[in-house]
């Protein structure tokens, strides 16, 4: 597999993402557009992004924002604020839209519809995406090539390094097999080094509000393990202003920035930064010139259908 060859000096590299998904979280993703849930995004605009803001300010530490179109749309004076600090967008969808719950047409319609809001907005195309849902449709990979992407942030196949992404024909019987791999570089997330599963309340859905000590010894041992044992290590991590914002989180996350500056040959950088380190090699060139297989073999009969 090929790897990220990082700046002289630099032993892994860090992305401090941030999803800025705001309301349209509470639109898209559960449907929720009641005054309580659009304040819950509103903070997360006018309470976390200045504080977000201020403390990788304070370690000159640049990152990528993942921003749905709805979201520039709504609180674009925060995300002109975002983009004067030097940071970089990332492409989040529009309107925080679940990939696998709308045709092809439809997810391609609002992919384009978040390009034309970064641009009439903004000025900026994002060069990288990340799925709002942080899953796939049989047609996100297809989507996300023809639409020029860099690289991609949504999927799981490795934790602390890029790789190319390969579809996959799904076999129930006989085993899966891997077809083509995309020319697109995949930069993983992680649920574990996600700050909403444990920390975000959503009544009737999820408890959240476990102990943020228990967060930042997790990713504090993530990044350690990175640092020590995987070379070219990419350490990429996902906050949510609305989450993150909050005053007693804010404390657990700068806490992890200072365990991170104070450890040599860290690199704070923005994801299309590290995508441009990536190096193929010859194993990476063959996969992506492998037949497109993707067919999918029927479930079998006496197996349960949930």
């Amino acid at each position: 597999m090929g790897h990220l060859e990082l700046p002289a000096g630099k032993k892994i590299a860090v992305n401090l993402g941030t999803d800025f998904d705001a309301q349209s979280l509470w639109l898209g993703g559960f449907n929720k557009p009641s005054p309580s849930f659009m304040s819950r995004g509103e903070f997360g605009a006018k309470v976390g992004v200045p504080r977000l803001l201020d403390l990788y300010a304070r370690y000159d530490i640049k990152t990528t924002w993942f921003t749905p179109g709805h979201t520039v749309d709504t609180f674009t004076k925060e995300c002109e604020q975002i983009a004067e600090k030097g940071h970089e967008f990332g492409h989040h969808g529009y309107f925080h839209e679940n990939p696998t719950l709308i045709d092809a047409g439809t997810e391609e319609e609002l992919v384009e519809r978040a390009f034309a809001t970064f641009d009439k907005q903004l000025g900026v195309r994002p060069t990288g995406y990340r799925s709002p849902y942080w899953d796939y449709s049989d047609n996100t990979l297809d989507i996300v090539e023809k639409m020029g992407f860099k690289y991609d942030s949504s999927l799981m196949g490795r934790d602390l390094e890029a790789y190319r992404p390969q579809r996959w024909a799904i076999d129930w019987e006989n085993g899966n097999k891997p077809g083509k791999a995309s020319h697109v570089l995949e930069l993983p997330v992680s649920w574990y080094l996600d700050d909403f599963p444990p920390l975000a309340c959503i009544t009737g859905v999820q408890a959240g509000q476990q102990d943020s000590r228990t967060v930042f010894e997790r990713w504090r041992d993530i990044f350690d393990y990175g640092y020590q044992n995987v070379e070219g290590a990419a350490f990429v991590s996902c906050v949510h202003p609305q989450i993150v914002g909050q005053a007693h989180h804010m404390m657990w996350y700068q806490k992890l920035i200072e365990h991170m500056v104070s450890h040599d040959g860290v690199w704070f950088a923005t994801t299309d930064e590290i995508a441009d380190c990536w190096v193929d090699d010859e194993e990476d060139k063959r996969n992506m010139e492998l037949p497109d297989i993707r067919t999918t073999a029927p479930r079998p009969s006496y197996y349960p259908d949930f």
